[in-house]
């Protein structure tokens, strides 16, 4: 069986991607009877009033004998699964922190020389690169120079509890905001000032950015806290000192107005 495609036919099927298998319009003309020779032309002509459909085709016996490949969408072997994505993260990690025991700032200072509105002591938490001397380095001096402007440093009763990086092959402590609320209730500190974002989330279990850590209250083991900036922020930011200061006196002013309620 052929089809009888004339030439334009033929073009628009090959624009459409539909390969004619059968013999050339040359090859139908000296094929075809003479009785319908005369007919063929309008049994064409019908189909010129709008585009041809393809219809299916008979292969010839010689393409009939040719392998025919394997549909496209099966394989000769098994295709991978694919590869499970990997979960979301979740945030940085928190650094291993030791905690060491807390310790006098300023214990030589006088009680009797000591400023009235500083209540009955202050709890310092904060990380240090240097716990055996917490004031030391540039980033000690930083911390002294801060508690002296709050006149602290004539104050015996102003502690630290240095957090410290764990170096690899050492522990971290254990449980750290329990410790630290142990601390707390047995110096029973005034105010807890927690410097740096590390101090907050060790102390205070809080993961929020540090902006926003400064801008709300916060208790720990009962006792009012504020958290502000750590010196070595401040010594690579010094924009951000005075927003430190104001943290400060805002602490300051939260001990001397619980002072006030107490004597009224």
């Amino acid at each position: 069986m052929s089809l009888h495609l004339d030439a334009r036919q033929r073009a628009m099927l090959q624009e459409m991607g539909v390969t004619v298998w059968g013999p050339s319009p040359a090859q139908e003309a000296i094929a075809q009877p003479p009785a319908t020779a005369s007919a063929a032309p309008a049994a064409v002509a019908a189909p010129a009033m709008a585009p041809p459909r393809a219809q299916p085709q008979t292969p010839s016996p010689a393409l009939a004998e040719r392998p025919q490949a394997p549909p496209a969408h099966t394989t000769s072997r098994s295709e991978p699964p694919a590869p499970t994505p990997a979960p979301a993260s979740t945030g940085a990690a928190a650094p291993a922190l030791r905690l060491h025991p807390s310790q006098a700032l300023y214990p030589t200072a006088d009680p009797a020389q000591t400023p009235a509105g500083l209540g009955r002591g202050w709890l310092i938490v904060a990380e240090s690169l240097t716990p055996a001397e917490p004031l030391g380095g540039d980033a000690g001096r930083l911390l002294d120079n801060m508690l002296r402007a709050m006149q602290l440093h004539r104050h015996p009763r102003v502690f630290l509890a240095a957090l410290e990086r764990s170096a690899p092959g050492t522990e971290a402590s254990a449980d750290i905001p329990a410790t630290l609320a142990d601390t707390v209730a047995h110096l029973q500190p005034a105010m807890v000032l927690v410097l740096g974002h590390v101090a907050a989330r060790a102390a205070l279990g809080r993961t929020e950015p540090l902006g926003r850590l400064r801008a709300g209250p916060h208790v720990l083991a009962g006792c009012p806290a504020v958290v502000t900036y750590d010196p070595a922020f401040l010594l690579r930011s010094q924009d951000n000192k005075a927003a430190a200061w104001a943290d400060l006196c805002r602490a300051l002013a939260m001990v001397r107005s619980a002072e006030a309620e107490a004597e009224g």
